[in-house]
């Protein structure tokens, strides 16, 4: 027996959100990345790590605020929490090895296809996962064409994400690339739920049990809190919003175009022509 499958139950409010949700950990993931671009060797595997946190966490969130939404007819669903962590865990470490490699290597060729294609796979595997986390009186079934169609696009959506960190060109590059990216994870999000059907076990007699929204709500708050927290660092640190290099840092960083770092080369010619003129007029009364 097929079960009735709906992922809109409470209409465009959890797609809406859900992508909220996703730009927000993106734009948060790319400005850490990018940051991480411009400084010291010594604090960039802190701000990747909080990049890597920020896009996994954010992923997770939006597909699980999307899940409030989702309900079979026929049968009560619940969610095996230790499932349901370990997928945002698998996220962040799998989103975390793409975008150190960009971190380090730089946002072109090799490093980035290998960085972007790590991390779209693990925001598939986040997704497929959290979804083999719900329990109900049935069995998950996917359309093969249709899972891989939702893996290309996670690995499309990473790849350019990360080559928009990489080109360190401010604030409003880094909104419009996460308002693209949260497009492309929501996209990958409904394009595996499309692939869902659901083939129950036989009738069930349970009582109705409790709403996705109240099942999931709780397990929300933690990674919630954590996107605050990144967005109060964002929000305090002037470079992460203006994306400008440090010029005393930036030199020979992977990843920062070299347009960007400037050197004022001019600067010491016309220190020489200054001391040349004070020396001449220095000189000039004794000539006369």
């Amino acid at each position: 027996m097929q079960g009735t499958v709906d992922g809109f139950s409470y209409g465009v409010v959890t797609p809406l959100v859900a992508y909220l949700m996703a730009c927000l950990g993106g734009a948060l993931g790319l400005r850490c990345t990018t940051r991480a671009m411009l400084v010291a060797h010594s604090w960039r595997p802190a701000w990747l790590a909080l990049g890597s946190a920020a896009i996994g966490s954010g992923i997770w969130t939006m597909h699980f605020v999307a899940m409030m939404g989702f309900s079979v007819k026929e049968t009560p669903i619940h969610y095996d929490k230790p499932l349901t962590y370990a997928s945002l865990g698998l996220a962040i470490v799998m989103v975390g090895v793409g975008i150190f490699i960009v971190g380090y290597r730089g946002a072109t060729g090799t490093a980035l296809f290998t960085g972007g294609t790590i991390t779209g796979l693990g925001i598939a595997s986040m997704h497929y996962l959290g979804m083999a986390g719900l329990r109900l009186n049935g069995t998950l079934q996917y359309d093969t064409v249709m899972v891989a169609a939702s893996v290309v696009i996670g690995v499309v959506a990473a790849t350019s994400a990360l080559w928009a960190a990489g080109q360190v060109r401010g604030f409003l590059w880094s909104v419009g690339a996460s308002l693209v990216m949260g497009l492309a994870v929501s996209g990958m999000h409904y394009t595996g739920m499309a692939a869902l059907s659901v083939h129950l076990h036989g009738a069930d007699v349970t009582s109705p049990g409790d709403s996705p929204a109240s099942l999931l709500a709780p397990m929300l708050i933690g990674p919630l809190a954590f996107l605050c927290l990144a967005a109060v660092v964002v929000i305090f640190d002037p470079l992460m919003v203006t994306g400008k290099p440090d010029q005393l840092r930036v030199a020979h960083k992977p990843g920062v175009p070299a347009d960007e770092v400037t050197h004022h080369p001019s600067r010491r010619p016309q220190l020489r022509v200054s001391r040349q003129q004070s020396h001449h007029s220095a000189r000039t009364p004794q000539n006369r």
